[in-house]
């Protein structure tokens, strides 16, 4: 056993835990197949499989957009789209706007390849229906055409239009996933270049590091039903060359002792980057941030589809802490 160096398991199946509501099991259960795979399981294209990534394009395009639809006849915020900064950006107005000033931020998900046109409309809808603020969303660039810096120099093009028509005590910017990432990236660029900070961060299931190197990335690979797989053949696509460890490809590693925005930091305990928000709460707190970390029981990457009773809670939560910060004081810890 001198030159193990790790636990080798064979043969274990992992259940479905019990500690969790009726609907978060029937979720889980409904993304694994009869061989006890999740369903979205296969591999990534190779970095330089431009064909490959054409077909996954297509192929969780319309996943994500089938996804839309099916929640577009709940949603009730007004949204209309239009070029702002040289980026795309979809804007939406919930009912009954109070016009305070609050807007949202939204940075879409997408492991930073998908979420492209109706997900990142939706996307924008579902925001400011559960804030009750308007919601910009932006359809940042993508690769392969548009490799990094082009999806961050989307995001902080729009900061920094919001800027001049808005206080920053009142912007909120947030992401999920690979939103995360680029929404706390764009925090860390914009502070670098002497913008003022926003009145706080979201970062729900983040990808904050896209070297991959915490510890859920191995204990939940395939525990994870909606990430079961590292995403590493895309991070490299996206990153172009560029140096995976540098804090705006992974802001994980960023310098927080200049400044950052109180933040909320959400994962799952089956989350293939739980790693990624347990490692950010602590880098927050070491540079004495004001960080909330909220980790659910058996939740995968994402939730629980929205309909468990985990979902609401969390949602409750995002409400709360967004309630708390917008407007209360200035920004950057």
């Amino acid at each position: 056993m001198d030159d193990m160096q790790g636990v080798s398991i064979a043969g274990r199946i992992i259940p479905f835990p019990k500690s969790i509501s009726a609907q978060a099991r029937a979720f889980l259960a409904s993304m694994v197949g009869p061989d006890g795979l999740p369903l979205n399981a296969m591999p990534q294209p190779t970095p330089d499989d431009l064909e490959g990534w054409a077909r996954s394009k297509e192929v969780v395009g319309k996943f994500m957009n089938d996804f839309s639809s099916a929640l577009a006849p709940n949603l009730r915020s007004t949204v209309e789209s239009f070029d702002m900064a040289g980026a795309r950006v979809h804007l939406a107005t919930p009912e009954g706007e109070d016009m305070d000033g609050r807007v949202y931020l939204d940075i879409h998900g997408g492991g930073l390849i998908h979420g492209e046109g109706e997900f990142c409309r939706t996307g924008a809808q579902r925001i400011a229906d559960q804030h009750g603020v308007p919601c910009y969303a932006v359809d940042y660039r993508m690769p392969p055409e548009h490799p990094y810096p082009a999806a961050l120099d989307d995001c902080v093009a729009v900061y920094r239009a919001l800027l001049n028509s808005h206080d920053p005590r009142n912007i909120i910017i947030g992401g999920s996933s690979a939103g995360g990432n680029l929404a706390a990236a764009t925090v860390l660029r914009a502070r670098d270049e002497g913008l003022a900070l926003p009145a706080a961060v979201i970062l729900l299931t983040p990808e904050l590091d896209l070297t991959e190197s915490g510890d859920s990335f191995e204990t939940n690979q395939l525990v994870d039903v909606m990430l079961p797989r590292p995403l590493m053949n895309a991070n490299l696509l996206y990153a172009a060359g560029h140096d995976l460890a540098h804090p705006y490809l992974s802001p994980l590693f960023g310098d927080f002792s200049a400044g950052f925005p109180p933040t909320f930091l959400q994962a799952g305990t089956r989350d293939l980057f739980l790693s990624n928000a347990v490692r950010m709460h602590r880098a927050l707190l070491r540079a004495g941030i004001a960080v909330e970390l909220h980790i659910f029981e058996g939740m995968p990457h994402g939730g629980f589809g929205g309909g468990a009773p985990e979902d609401q809670e969390m949602a409750s939560d995002v409400r709360r802490f967004a309630r708390q910060y917008w407007g209360a004081s200035p920004a950057g810890g």
